[in-house]
C-alpha cells in the first residue's frame, strides 16, 4: 500500500439525484472485455506487493505476516500483509477513540461526501477492482463485477441515508417545546468482514459506521486482506482523516477477540458463520472492567437455502434459477441454493433438467472467464469433499462429486448434484459453502413448505409456481429474512432487496435497506421549552 497524504478536509459531494444501483457490464461487448483483460494484466503486474498496517493515518509492520494467495493457482501470492497481534489492539483502539473526538461532530454532509468521493473513485477503477477480485478469491468476471458493482451501491446508498437521517424528527412537536430526535454515532466499533464478499460487504459495514459519525477497527478475512488494503487507500484518497478506519488484518483468536473483547469498542459488524458469530456474541455480552455499555452486535451468518419447485411452476426457469443460485461463485454464498424441494409430480423430470444444465457448467481459472472457478483455499475443499463423501451415504449423485486436478493445483471441485436426500440429512441441514445441491422430494406444496423451514437457518429462499395462492401462502409462512418467487434465491440488490436473515442466520440486520443505519446510532431526543 502506498503511502498517501491524508486529508483532514473532505470537499463537499452532493448526491447526483435518486439513487439508482450501479448497472452490470456486459462482457460480451468486446470493448469490456477487452478492459478486463487489460485489468487482469495490470493487476497481475502488481501482485505479491507488502501491504503495511495501517493504524492513526500511520503505516506499521509487524514480524508476523498474512499471505494472500489466489486459490486458482496457490503458489502465486496477491498480497502479503501484516499480522496484527493482541499487542496492536490497544495501539488501535487509542488511534480510533482519538479519530471520533472529531469524528463524531464531523457534519453528515462532510462524511457523505466521503462515500461518494470513494464511490466516483471505484467507479472510474471498476475493471481493475474485478480483477482483484479474481485474483484473490477466484470471482470470474461477472460474479467479480457484481461484487465491485454493490460496493458502488452501498456507498451511493448509505451517504444518501445518512443525510435522511440527519434530517430526522419527532412524529409530533409538543405544545411549548422544541423537539428534536437526533440520531447519534455509538462510538468505536469493530468490523469483521468475510472473504467470500470481500469487497462489497467490508465496505458496505465499513462505510456504514463511519458514515455514521463512528470510527472503525478494520479487521479483514486473512483470505481476502489486500482488496481490503486497496479499499481503504480509495478512502484517503478521498480525504478520510488519519484513525477513522483503520486497517489490521490479523488472527480472529488473538487481534479479533482483543477487540471484540475491549471494553471501549462499542459495537461489532460481522459476516460470517454461525460458529464465529455466535461466539463475537457471547464474548460481546460479557461485561468487561471499565466497559459502560451494553456492546452492540450487527451479525449476519450462516444460511441453508431452499427454493421450492411446485408442480405447476415453469419448469425451464426453475431449473435455471437453481443451477445459478447453487453454483454461482462455486455456492460460496451464504443466499446459495443448497437444497432445491421439488413436488413429487414433477421430481423425475427435474432431476433430469438439472442433471443436462450442470453438465454445460464449465470451470476453471476464474481469469478465462469459466462459470465456476475454484473454492477459496485447501481447508474449504477439504471440508466440501468431506461433505460430498457424506452425500453419497445420505443420496444418490446426479452430478459431479470430485476434485479436479489442474497442473496449477487450483482448488476445483465438481458441480455436484445429489437427489432422494432426506430432508433431516446431513447435507440437508448443515452449511457445506461450495458447489453442492441436494434435491428433495416433496408430497405437496404444504410438504414443501414444512421442509424449507426445517432448518436453524432463515436466510434465504424461493418458490416457483404460477399459483397466485401458493405464492401468498409462501409470503406468511416460508420464514427467511429474503424471499423470492419465481427467480433465483441470490442477488439481492443494494435498496430494493435488504439483506438479512432470520434464527441462526443472524441479527436480520437488512444490509442495503432503509433501516440499517440505525444500527450504528443511538437516539437522543432533545426538548426545549420555549419562551
Amino acid at each position: 500500500m502506498a503511502t498517501a497524504k491524508i486529508s483532514t478536509v473532505i470537499l463537499p459531494r452532493s448526491p447526483k439525484g435518486e439513487f439508482r444501483n450501479e448497472p452490470f457490464t456486459d462482457f460480451t461487448k468486446h470493448e469490456n472485455a477487452q478492459a478486463m483483460k487489460e485489468a487482469l494484466v495490470y493487476v497481475g503486474d502488481r501482485l505479491g506487493h507488502e501491504y503495511e498496517l495501517v493504524i492513526g493515518g500511520e503505516r506499521l509492520k509487524t514480524r508476523g505476516k498474512i499471505e494472500s494467495r489466489n486459490p486458482a493457482r496457490p503458489e502465486q501470492i496477491v498480497g502479503i500483509h501484516q499480522k496484527a497481534g493482541a499487542e496492536h489492539a490497544e495501539l488501535a483502539m487509542q488511534a480510533a477513540l482519538k479519530a471520533y473526538e472529531h469524528w463524531q461532530y464531523t457534519s453528515a454532509e462532510e462524511r457523505a461526501s466521503l462515500l461518494l468521493h470513494a464511490a466516483e473513485i471505484i467507479r472510474d477503477r471498476k475493471f481493475e477492482f474485478c480483477a482483484w477480485l479474481t485474483y484473490e478469491v477466484g470471482k470470474n468476471w461477472a460474479e467479480a463485477d457484481a461484487d465491485v458493482g454493490e460496493t458502488i451501491d452501498f456507498l451511493e446508498f448509505y451517504a444518501r441515508e445518512a443525510l435522511r437521517l440527519s434530517r430526522a424528527t419527532t412524529p409530533i412537536q409538543y405544545p411549548g417545546e422544541k423537539n428534536e430526535l437526533l440520531y447519534i454515532p455509538l462510538g468505536v466499533g469493530a468490523v469483521i468482514p468475510p472473504w467470500n464478499f470481500p469487497f462489497a460487504i467490508m465496505a458496505g459495514m465499513t462505510a456504514a459506521a463511519i458514515v455514521t459519525g463512528n470510527t472503525v477497527i478494520l479487521k479483514p478475512s486473512s483470505d481476502s486482506p489486500t482488496i481490503a488494503a486497496r479499499f481503504v487507500d480509495v478512502l484517503e484518497e478521498a480525504g478520510m482523516p488519519g484513525g477513522v478506519v483503520n486497517f489490521c488484518p490479523g488472527s480472529g483468536a488473538t487481534f479479533g477477540n482483543a477487540i471484540v473483547e475491549h471494553p471501549k469498542t462499542r459495537f461489532i459488524a460481522f459476516t460470517g458463520s454461525k460458529e464465529v458469530g455466535l461466539d463475537i456474541h457471547e464474548r460481546a455480552a460479557r461485561a468487561r472492567p471499565g466497559q459502560i455499555w451494553i456492546k452492540r452486535t450487527i451479525l449476519e451468518m450462516g444460511g441453508k437455502d431452499s427454493i421450492v419447485v411446485s408442480a405447476d411452476a415453469d419448469l425451464d426457469a426453475a431449473v435455471e434459477g437453481v443451477v445459478a443460485s447453487a453454483f454461482g461463485f462455486s455456492g460460496q454464498k451464504c443466499s446459495a441454493c443448497s437444497r432445491a424441494i421439488v413436488e413429487e409430480p414433477i421430481y423425475d423430470v427435474f432431476i433430469d433438467r438439472v442433471r443436462e444444465r450442470v453438465a454445460k457448467l464449465t470451470v476453471g481459472d476464474p481469469a478465462a472467464n469459466p462459470n465456476m472457478g475454484p473454492v477459496v483455499n485447501a481447508g474449504a475443499m477439504q471440508t466440501i469433499l468431506e461433505y460430498i463423501e457424506t452425500g453419497r451415504k445420505e443420496g444418490r449423485l446426479i452430478s459431479g462429486g470430485n476434485k479436479i486436478e489442474t497442473a496449477e493445483r487450483g482448488y476445483y471441485i465438481e458441480p455436484t448434484v445429489f437427489a432422494d436426500v432426506a430432508p433431516n440429512a446431513r447435507i440437508s441441514q448443515e452449511e457445506i459453502f461450495g458447489p453442492v445441491l441436494a434435491i428433495i422430494k416433496a408430497r405437496d406444496y404444504e410438504d414443501a413448505l414444512d421442509i424449507a423451514n426445517n432448518t436453524e437457518y432463515g436466510l434465504t429462499g424461493a418458490v416457483y409456481s404460477n399459483d397466485r395462492e401458493k405464492l401468498n401462502k409462501a409470503r406468511l409462512t416460508y420464514h427467511v429474512g429474503n424471499l423470492y418467487f419465481n427467480r433465483k434465491c441470490t442477488g439481492a440488490m443494494v435498496g430494493a432487496h435488504p439483506f438479512g436473515g432470520f434464527n441462526m442466520s443472524g441479527t436480520d440486520s437488512k444490509a442495503g435497506g432503509p433501516d440499517y443505519l440505525y444500527l450504528f446510532t443511538q437516539a437522543k431526543s432533545v426538548a426545549e421549552k420555549l419562551r
